[in-house]
């Protein structure tokens, strides 16, 4: 092959596959934001970025590497990339929590289905991990994206910082937005998006434990009402639910459901029923272990048996929300089929459900 015509098509590769930075001048990017200014920080070209977004909307992003530098102040904020974007709130998203520096949840993975971040479903390993961040200097990050499975990657560290064993949205090519909504300053710089078939996880996943017996792993869900509707009421009547329609949602490998892949939460549209039935050889008492987030009303045969609130700081300051088995009941069944009712109503942060019968 002729030495120039080679070189030309090394250089169309080269710039077909992302690798260089898409410059922040470039019409490509939408900017939606308080604040999307350009300037130099820490001796690098950077876009500043407030109240807002700037999106990458011809990305088409399914697999391949994201990389990019950031800077972030010590405050409390939560600047984030979203990848794999199918339209507005529905990605992908990782983002930091500076204000969290050092501890546990100092970054966070988190699927967003109808515009509800998960992170009070989705936390500990494969979703959230303990690092240091500076404020003084750039942060390089790389994320890694293969299927349902990424890799985070921090300043050129030859091992991730964080394993995403599971990518919780189906794996579909989309649009890549910088994301900070919130009224602190954070700058982004040098933005790679490099698309790659199969790009390699260094990571080996394990194979998720089965689910305890008696785990419920198949909920009936209804549309959402309004949580007002259910106010002083300690028996479920047909008129207050026959109107609704009805689905079907299954639990995911960790035994939790997330409502928000079915609807959008907002002030007026709060809360879902999910059921179950529960048949019984006998009567009996069983416990029922069970986690929800932020509110339940649980309903068996009718009868309001509990009410409980797991909301963002409910208990304390330091009270986060996350969900797990911290509320149990002992259903009192009859022989033959009973049904287990709970309303679960979300304010943010996660809105979902999870529950076993011992």
């Amino acid at each position: 092959m002729h030495r120039t015509l080679f070189i030309f098509l090394c250089l169309t590769a080269y710039h077909a596959f992302g690798t260089t930075p898409v410059p922040f001048d470039s019409p490509r990017w939408k900017f939606d934001a308080k604040t999307a200014v350009r300037e130099t920080r820490f001796g690098q070209e950077a876009l500043r970025l407030q109240g807002g977004f700037a999106l990458l909307a011809d990305a088409d992003f399914k697999n391949g590497v994201i990389s990019f530098d950031i800077s972030v102040k010590k405050a409390r904020y939560f600047p984030a990339i979203q990848f794999r974007m199918q339209g507005a709130g529905q990605f992908e998203e990782f983002y930091l929590r500076p204000h969290q520096s050092g501890n546990p949840d100092a970054m966070q993975y988190t699927p967003v289905y109808n515009g509800l971040g998960g992170w009070q479903l989705y936390h500990g390993p494969g979703y959230t991990n303990a690092a240091p961040l500076p404020f003084d200097r750039w942060l390089h990050v790389k994320i890694v994206v293969n299927e349902r499975e990424a890799e985070v990657y921090f300043d050129d560290q030859p091992e991730p910082i964080l394993f995403i064993s599971r990518l919780k949205r189906t794996p579909a090519a989309g649009m890549i937005s910088l994301a900070n909504p919130w009224p602190e300053d954070v700058w982004y710089s040098n933005v790679i998006i490099t698309p790659e078939a199969a790009p390699v996880i260094k990571s080996k996943s394990k194979p998720f434990p089965p689910l305890p017996a008696g785990t419920i792993t198949q909920w009936e869900v209804s549309a959402p009402f309004s949580e007002k509707l259910l106010a002083g009421v300690t028996t479920l009547s047909s008129a207050l639910h026959s109107p609704l329609s009805w689905v079907t949602l299954a639990a995911d490998e960790a035994g939790t459901a997330d409502l928000s892949i079915l609807s959008a939460v907002s002030k007026d549209s709060n809360t879902v029923f999910v059921k179950t039935t529960i048949t019984s050889a006998r009567d009996e008492i069983r416990k029922f272990s069970f986690g929800f987030s932020d509110r339940v009303r649980l309903y068996c045969n009718g009868k309001l048996l509990y009410a409980g609130e797991d909301n963002f700081q409910s208990r304390d300051y330091r009270f986060l929300g996350t969900i797990g088995y911290f509320d149990a009941v002992w259903l009192d069944l009859k022989k033959g089929p009973n049904e287990v009712w709970m309303a679960i109503s979300e304010n943010f942060g996660g809105w979902g459900v999870k529950a076993r019968l011992e």
